[in-house]
């Protein structure tokens, strides 16, 4: 899909490719890709369950100098691929690369042991130019998320990519109460169709839930 100049596309399960229009290329939770996609610049890494950092999908998508930007707690796992510049991220951190700017988020369970606070896992903001994307990380509705509300303002387009899986994060109704709290320009639905937790029904069930909200949602077919 293709947003003001720059492209998002699905990657699978949490996993998406951000393209720049500068032709930069950034990953976020690789998992299961599908072959023959292009390596990337920046991958993103929000905790350490296989599901989000999995180093064979991380080595498929690497080349000679990728960035990869991880909690604390994956940085053994970075060690084993090769000749990558690995970053280590807390919630608040920001990073700058040019026109493409990120910012670590917390994301945690609110009542679930699944994704603990104390354990420092994340979520990422990444803008360039006046498009900011957030991926929410595997997460609940936190108080965290709130503060995003003034980010689709003052030109900027912004897309919330939300997990609607339930169990281990956000139900599709819950997902879509972020949604409505936060009126992104576009809410996109993950954590789903992998095996691992959620269907496309939750994923239908979330966009049908924002629409009715009058918030514009689509989901994405994976590449």
């Amino acid at each position: 899909m293709e947003i003001k100049g720059s492209t998002i596309d699905f990657l699978g399960h949490s996993g998406f490719l951000i393209s720049s229009d500068s032709k930069k290329r950034i990953a976020i939770d690789p998992y299961n890709i599908s072959d023959g996609i292009e390596k990337v610049d920046i991958i993103l890494i929000t905790h350490s369950h296989y599901d989000h950092c999995s180093i064979k999908d991380i080595t498929k998508l690497a080349k000679p100098g990728t960035i990869i930007i991880v909690p604390p707690d994956v940085q053994s796992k970075i060690t084993k691929v090769d000749n990558v510049e690995m970053q280590i991220a807390q919630a608040g951190d920001k990073f700058d690369f040019g026109n493409i700017k990120i910012e670590s988020i917390l994301a945690y369970n609110t009542d679930k042991e699944f994704h603990p606070k104390s354990e420092g896992w994340l979520g990422y903001l990444i803008k360039i130019n006046d498009m900011i994307f957030y991926h929410a990380g595997d997460s609940d509705k936190i108080p965290e998320m709130e503060k995003l509300s003034g980010y689709g303002k003052d030109g900027n387009y912004f897309v919330m990519l939300l997990p609607v899986s339930g169990k281990f994060v956000m139900t599709p109704e819950e997902a879509a109460e972020v949604a409505l709290l936060v009126k992104p320009d576009l809410a996109i639905p993950m954590h789903y169709g992998a095996g691992v937790a959620g269907t496309k029904e939750d994923a239908q069930r979330f966009v049908e839930l924002c629409k009715e909200s009058s918030i514009n949602a689509e989901i994405l077919i994976k590449i």
